[in-house]
C-alpha cells in the first residue's frame, strides 16, 4: 500500500518549532514590555493615582489600592513577556527558567523607571508640569527609607512580581483561571466593604479590619474559596458557554422563572438590610440601567448609533417638573405624582406622549442616515435640546439657567408611602418597578416581528430593505421605544433630585450610558445589567459617586481605558448575546467551518484510497 507523502502533525510541529536553544530569552520582547511597563507606571504615579488610591486599604496592613495600581504592571508585563503564542501542533520551546527570567527582567526594567522618577521628583520641583508630583509621592515610592533603600526594594519587589507573572504563564488554562479568579474576588470583596458593612453580620467583624480592608486571614479565605470554585468549574462554565453560543443548548424556561423569582425577592428584600449610602448607590445604578435598557433598543437591537440620547432623558425630567412644580414659570398644573391615583397616571401619560413626540422629531430627520453621519446628527440633536432648555427664548416656560425647582415628592397615598430623594430606599423600589417594565418590554420586542426587523436592519440595512422590511417605520419605532424608557428615567430623576437644570443633561451622560451598553454587551439585557453594576456601581456616574470614591477624578480616564480595551479585546461585551457574538466573530466561525470541512474531505480521501 502506498504511503502518504503528507507531513505528520509531529513533523509539522518540528518545522514550526524555532531553531534556537530552549533556554534563550527574547530580549527584544522583554525590553519592549519592560519599557512599556515603566512608562505605564510613571504615568500612573504622575497623574496622582498612587497618592489618591493609597487611602483605600485592600488588605490590612500590607496592601493599598495605590500600590496595587502600580504593582499589577510588572506582574502583567512579566506574564506577557513569558507567554508564547505556539502554533497548533508545535511544542513551546521556551524553558521554565527562561520564562521566569524573562518575567523578572521585565519587572526589573519597570522598577528602574519608577526609581528614576523618584530621583527626579526628589531633585527637582516638577509640579509646574505634573501638579500631582508632590513630596508625598517620593515618600510612597521610597517607602520612607530613602532613595538608596528604595532602589533595592523597588527592583527586588518588581523582579519578584515579574517572575510571578512569568510563572502564571506556565500554568495550565484551568489553573490559571483558578489563580486569576482568586485574585479578582479578593479585590472585589475588598472594595465592597462599604456594602458588606451595612449588613452588620459576621462578615463585618471577621472578614474586614476595623481600619478598612480585608484582614490577612479573611483575604486567604476569600482567595481559597474563589480559587477552588474557579478551578473546579472552569471547564463546565466554558463548555456551557460554548454550547449556548453554538445553539446546541438552551436554558429551560423553568430555570429562567426560578432565576427571575430569586432576583425579584432579592430586589425587594435587600434594601431593607442596607444603609442609606448603599441604597443611594443602587438607586443611581437603577437610573442608568433604565436608560441603558432604552439605549440598548436603539443601539443594540436596531444598530442606530445615538449620541444624543440624553435629550429624551431631559424631556422626561422637564415634563415632570412643569406638571408638578408650584413655581413652574408658565404652566402650574401642580399635579401630584401618585402612581396609584389619577394624578400620577396623568403625569405618566403626558411624559410618554412628550417622549413619543421627541422620538419622532429626532428620528424623522435621520431616517436616511447611517453610521458616523447618524451619530453626528443625533449628537447635535442632544446638544440642541440642552441649549433650548438653557436659552432665554424658552426661559419663560422652562426657567432657563435657573431650571425648575421645588418638584414635589411622589406618593402612594393608599400605602402611605412617600417617594423622595431623602429616602433612597423608596427611590430604589420605584426605579426597580420601571426597570422591570423596561426589561419585559425589551424582551418582548426582541422576540417580536419588529425585533427581527431590527436585527436584520442592524446586520445589513440595504438587504433588509430589499427583503421588504419597512426600515423607516422600524427606525422610528426604535427611537420612540428608546425615548419612552429614557423619559421614565428623567421623571424619576426629577422626583429624586427635586429640581432640574440644563447642566444635568450634558453630552457626557449620553456617552456614559453608551459605554454601559457597550461594555455590558449590546443587544443583551443581562449584559446591560452587568455593565450598569460594574461601571456605575463601582466607578459612578458623571456626578454620582460609586463604591470606589477614590476614582472620582480619574473616572473618565478609566472609562476611556475600559472602552479601548473592550473594543480591542472583547468587542461583544462582558456578557454578549449569542446573535451579537456570532455577528462580530463571523469570520472565525466561517474559518472553523472551513477547517472542519477540509478535515472531513481529507479523511474521506484517505478512506477511499
Amino acid at each position: 500500500m502506498a504511503t502518504s507523502t503528507k507531513p505528520s502533525i509531529e513533523s509539522a510541529g518540528e518545522a514550526a518549532r524555532p531553531n534556537r536553544p530552549a533556554s534563550r530569552i527574547d530580549w527584544r520582547k522583554t525590553a519592549k514590555l519592560g519599557f512599556i511597563g515603566g512608562l505605564t507606571t510613571v504615568f500612573i504615579v504622575a497623574i496622582g493615582m498612587l497618592e489618591a488610591f493609597d487611602r483605600r486599604i485592600l488588605i490590612a496592613p500590607i496592601l493599598s489600592l495605590g500600590y496595587l495600581a502600580v504593582g499589577w504592571v510588572p506582574f502583567g508585563s512579566g506574564y506577557m513577556a513569558s507567554k508564547q503564542d505556539v502554533v497548533e501542533g508545535a511544542i513551546d520551546s521556551q524553558s521554565a527558567i527562561s520564562k521566569l527570567l524573562a518575567g523578572a527582567l521585565t519587572g526589573g526594567i519597570t522598577a528602574l523607571f519608577l526609581w528614576l522618577l523618584a530621583v527626579a521628583v526628589d531633585a527637582w520641583d516638577m509640579r509646574g508640569i505634573f501638579v500631582k508630583l508632590s513630596p508625598g509621592v517620593v515618600e510612597l515610592l521610597t517607602f520612607g527609607r530613602g532613595l538608596g533603600s528604595a532602589l533595592a526594594i523597588l527592583v527586588g519587589g518588581s523582579l519578584l512580581l515579574g517572575a510571578l507573572g512569568g510563572g502564571a504563564s506556565m500554568l495550565s488554562e484551568r489553573a490559571r483561571r483558578g489563580l486569576f479568579g482568586a485574585l479578582s474576588w479578593v479585590f472585589v470583596v475588598a472594595i465592597l466593604q462599604v456594602v458588606v458593612n451595612d449588613l452588620n453580620g459576621w462578615f463585618r467583624t471577621h472578614l474586614y479590619d476595623i481600619n478598612g480592608g480585608l484582614t490577612v486571614p479573611g483575604a486567604m479565605v476569600v482567595a481559597g474559596g474563589a480559587g477552588f470554585v474557579a478551578y473546579r468549574f472552569a471547564g463546565a462554565v466554558g463548555r456551557t458557554r460554548a454550547r449556548l453560543h453554538s445553539g446546541e443548548a438552551t436554558v429551560p424556561s423553568r430555570y429562567r422563572i426560578v432565576l427571575g423569582v430569586v432576583l425579584v425577592v432579592l430586589a425587594l428584600a435587600l434594601p431593607a438590610f442596607l444603609g442609606t449610602i448603599v441604597n443611594e448607590l443602587l438607586a443611581n445604578v437603577g437610573l442608568f440601567l433604565l436608560m441603558g435598557l432604552g439605549l440598548n433598543i436603539v443601539v443594540g437591537y436596531a444598530g442606530l448609533l445615538d449620541l444624543g440620547y440624553v435629550a429624551f432623558f431631559a424631556v422626561g425630567a422637564y415634563t415632570t417638573a412643569v406638571l408638578t412644580s408650584p413655581i413652574s414659570p408658565r404652566f402650574k398644573p401642580m399635579l401630584t405624582v401618585d402612581f396609584l391615583a389619577a394624578g400620577g397616571w396623568i403625569v405618566l401619560g403626558v411624559v410618554v406622549v412628550a417622549a413619543i413626540v421627541a422620538g419622532i422629531l429626532v428620528g424623522t430627520p435621520v431616517i436616511r442616515m447611517r453610521g458616523d453621519y447618524l451619530a453626528i446628527v443625533t449628537l447635535g440633536f442632544g446638544e440642541i435640546v440642552r441649549i433650548l432648555f438653557l436659552s432665554d427664548w424658552l426661559s419663560p416656560t422652562f426657567g432657563g439657567a435657573q431650571g425648575v425647582r421645588q418638584i414635589p415628592a411622589a406618593k402612594l397615598d393608599v400605602l402611605d408611602v412617600t417617594i423622595t430623594g431623602i429616602n433612597p430606599k423608596s427611590i430604589f423600589y420605584i426605579v426597580m418597578v420601571f426597570v422591570a417594565i423596561a426589561i419585559y418590554v425589551s424582551w418582548r420586542l426582541s422576540k417580536s416581528r419588529i425585533g427581527r426587523a431590527w436585527a436584520a436592519m442592524r446586520e445589513d440595512e440595504s438587504v433588509a430593505a430589499a427583503m421588504g422590511i419597512d426600515t423607516v417605520r422600524a427606525k422610528l419605532l426604535a427611537f420612540v421605544a428608546g425615548a419612552i424608557l429614557a423619559s421614565f428615567g428623567g421623571m424619576i430623576f426629577a422626583i429624586k433630585v427635586g429640581s432640574v437644570f440644563p447642566n444635568s443633561f450634558e453630552l457626557l451622560v449620553s456617552i456614559i450610558v453608551l459605554v454601559v451598553v457597550i461594555v455590558g454587551g449590546m443587544g443583551n439585557i443581562p449584559g446591560v445589567i452587568v455593565g450598569a453594576l460594574v461601571l456605575i456601581g463601582v466607578l459612578g456616574g458623571p456626578t454620582q459617586p460609586g463604591v470606589l470614591a477614590e476614582f472620582a477624578e480619574f473616572k473618565l480616564l478609566i472609562y476611556g481605558a475600559i472602552l479601548v480595551y473592550m473594543m480591542l479585546q472583547r468587542p461583544e461585551g462582558l456578557l454578549p448575546s449569542v446573535r451579537r457574538s456570532r455577528e462580530l466573530h463571523q469570520e472565525e466561525f466561517l474559518q472553523d467551518a472551513w477547517i472542519v470541512s477540509t478535515q472531513v474531505a481529507d479523511e474521506t480521501a484517505e478512506a477511499t484510497r
